[in-house]
């Protein structure tokens, strides 16, 4: 870029900016989240997405047991980078009593992936990583494979200045086990239709 020419720059919406559109309805037909100061709308899912959020939720419900939720695309605060709304984020507690809040963590964040794979595995995982989130996984159905990423780790090159120090791939045999419940385990095969 010239830097003797002044470039439009996109406006960045605030936290606090999106959630007063929200209330004003701005968004009222469509899904969308929050990424670094930008509105994302999402894509319509096909049936083989939703499917494996059913069954992923399926299967951490067991897994995870009482005293914790399974969140099924709710809105996750990681101010300042973003609200997004993941696939699946588990969180303690449960649904009884909940308040007009936000959850601002997650216990396991899980994308189902098939046209959005490059950006959940680049953009996302350093939201998420930035955010704290200590288990990321990505259901990838092109592959129809687990990607169990952890260890947060500081990158500067990142987009949210976070990368994931351990990347690990699982196939529809394999059994993954959760960092915030670790005697459970769950069969990759289980999270695919």
């Amino acid at each position: 870029m010239d830097p003797t020419i002044n470039y439009p720059r996109p406006l960045r919406w605030t936290r606090e900016q999106f959630l007063q559109m929200i209330d004003l309805g701005w968004f009222h037909d469509k899904r969308v989240e929050l990424i670094g100061g930008e509105v994302i709308e999402m894509a319509s899912q096909f049936d083989l997405h939703l499917a494996s959020v059913t069954l992923t939720g399926d299967a951490l419900r067991v897994a995870f047991g009482a005293g914790y939720w399974v969140r099924a695309q709710g809105s996750l605060d990681l101010s300042p980078h973003g609200i997004p709304d993941p696939d699946i984020a588990v969180t303690p507690g449960g649904p009884q009593g909940a308040a007009r809040t936000i959850a601002r963590s997650a216990l396991l964040v899980v994308e189902v992936s098939d046209t959005t794979l490059a950006y959940d595995r680049y953009h996302k995982a350093s939201l998420y990583a930035a955010g704290g989130i200590t288990d990321y996984w990505i259901v990838n159905l092109v592959q129809r494979q687990l990607e169990v990423y952890r260890d947060p780790i500081a990158d500067n090159t990142q987009p949210f200045g976070f990368r994931y120090a351990s990347r690990t791939i699982l196939d529809p045999p394999d059994v993954v086990s959760l960092l915030a419940a670790p005697l459970a385990s769950i069969t990759v095969a289980d999270l695919l239709p």
